[in-house]
């Protein structure tokens, strides 16, 4: 039997359209991805809701832009439980609770288990600051970036599989790495696309254009989906 985290013969339609797609938002820092969801969604600007918001971090900024959005929040750090397993468990069960459809990982930092993975197959996103697969798996690729002396750097939006930043790509946006570029610098650069490019993807996948083959997407022009 396949394994809803394995690569799939495919085609495999996430989601079916939907002109409200249901986001639970995962993230343990700033939350300026979460923000830009929430403006988009307040200004009708994306068929999405941000619904749910968790942390493993009870002092991620994240859970106040929530808090101010009023947004349902909750905060599950690793030490509150016995098991990698028990601490998914009840996040799983802090995501069913508000019925996510979408689980969108922002600048979440623990690496998601078997347990998640298979509870919410295909409908997990993670956006990670470097065209992949250059610079996965890491948590400092903008200086990784200008260490390698490339001339292109970007962020890429991908479904999450048990391989880490390896799952199949939605959406990528490029940004030039300047000759004076610090770490600094260029992540505001990146920043900055990976505002554009997650609504982007959530966009597709609410339209039920995306379409997971293998291990990659493709977008399709109308949904499969009668």
């Amino acid at each position: 039997m396949t394994s809803p985290t394995s690569i799939l013969e495919g085609p495999v339609i996430p989601l079916a359209p939907t002109d409200c797609l249901r986001l639970g938002v995962l993230a343990s820092g700033r939350g300026t991805n979460l923000q830009a969801l929430l403006d988009l969604a307040a200004a009708g600007q994306i068929p999405a809701q941000v619904v749910a918001v968790a942390s493993n971090r009870r002092d991620a900024m994240a859970l106040e832009r929530a808090h101010r959005a009023n947004v349902p929040t909750a905060v599950f750090p690793r030490a509150d439980y016995p098991s990698r397993v028990a601490q998914e468990e009840a996040l799983i069960a802090f995501l069913r609770e508000n019925r996510v459809e979408l689980v969108v990982l922002a600048g979440y930092v623990p690496v998601l288990g078997p347990t998640m993975l298979e509870s919410f197959p295909n409908r997990i996103i993670n956006i990670h600051p470097s065209l992949l697969p250059a610079f996965g798996n890491t948590l400092h690729a903008q200086a990784d970036a200008l260490r390698h002396g490339v001339k292109i750097s970007g962020c890429t939006v991908h479904f999450v599989t048990s391989q880490v930043d390896g799952g199949p790509i939605i959406v990528q946006r490029a940004v030039p790495v300047l000759e004076d570029d610090t770490e600094e610098t260029l992540a505001a650069r990146i920043l900055a696309e990976e505002h554009q490019a997650l609504p982007e993807a959530i966009r597709l996948i609410a339209a039920g254009r995306v379409v997971i083959e293998g291990n990659r997407t493709r977008i399709r022009s109308a949904p499969l989906h009668s």
